[in-house]
């Protein structure tokens, strides 16, 4: 990606989207831009007006925190946006960004997969940030069904839900989803531009689908940390559920994610339903085809 279209589209789409009554501004009746002026951006924020519009055009090094705290306030970014502006700033810079420290190539710990298996009144899985699944407990497999059912054998949540028609079924709310999935890539991507599978993954949706071009042209960013999923389960039906996303510091390239349902609620039973037959399943898997259980 380059970066200077990636600072420069990300500060006027949020221009455009602020109105001068909303900025407090007198804004007459013409105007040729759907938002604020770059000279009312640099007003706002206490710059000029050749500053502002250099940093419009891509040029954020050397920029300094206070005013980019300035132009966060002028264009009210919210938090994820802040950080967003603060990431982009940050590998403006001319040395090479330091790549995030990568999991350790032997895969899943035993012993962090023992602790997922050991959670079982709950879904908990796991991806990294190229959205690639990586571990999770058998309940956490189940409710995740469709999304192994890819014949390729890459389990990414990003493809599923922007190449496979299973998703628009699996999902109830899949236009919500599909944009918390590219703000959230969006966020990535600004916190390590030279993450080549990262990168690459963008490139091929971008590519290959219209609803996630369009999204990426937006440039909007979030953080992913919690709230409710709405999914139509091929087995249990639909089910709605309350999700936590956690940050895991031994290896920061991953992030945990847990559900639960509502208590005395339909999809409480479900699930419910759901971990009596993820686990007669794993049993099943334990035995061998001579009868013999398999250690």
């Amino acid at each position: 990606m380059d970066h200077r279209a990636e600072v420069s589209e990300f500060l006027r789409t949020r221009r455009d989207r602020i109105t001068p009554e909303q900025a407090g501004i007198i804004g007459g009746s013409r105007r040729r831009v759907p938002g604020l002026r770059r000279e009312e951006v640099a007003l706002l924020a206490g710059v000029s007006v050749e500053y502002y519009a250099r940093m419009e055009r891509g040029e954020l090094a050397g920029v300094s925190t206070e005013v980019l705290e300035s132009i966060a306030h002028a264009l009210r970014l919210d938090e994820a946006e802040i950080d967003h502006l603060a990431d982009l700033a940050r590998t403006a810079g001319p040395r090479p960004v330091r790549k995030r420290r990568k999991p350790s190539a032997r895969g899943v710990p035993p012993a962090f997969q023992r602790f997922l298996d050991a959670v079982t009144g709950a879904p908990v899985w796991v991806r990294d940030r190229r959205m690639d699944f990586v571990a999770a407990n058998p309940l956490g497999r189940a409710l995740y069904a469709p999304l192994f059912e890819d014949p390729t054998g890459r389990a990414n949540t990003a493809r599923f839900t922007f190449l496979d028609p299973a998703a628009r079924t699996f999902f109830l709310e899949w236009e919500e989803n599909a944009d918390s999935i590219v703000a959230t890539m969006r966020t990535y991507a600004g916190q390590n531009p030279l993450d080549k599978g990262l990168t690459d993954l963008i490139g091929e949706l971008v590519t290959r689908s219209d609803a996630f071009r369009q999204r990426w042209s937006v440039h909007d960013v979030r953080h992913h940390r919690g709230g409710v999923k709405r999914l139509h389960h091929p087995v249990v039906g639909d089910l709605e559920l309350s999700y936590e996303a956690m940050d895991l510091p031994a290896n920061p390239e991953w992030f945990m994610f847990a559900y639960t349902a509502e208590p005395g609620t339909p999809s409480e039973e479900r699930l419910r339903l759901l971990g009596s037959l993820a686990v007669t399943e794993q049993s099943a898997e334990t035995v061998s085809d001579d009868g013999t259980a398999r250690r």
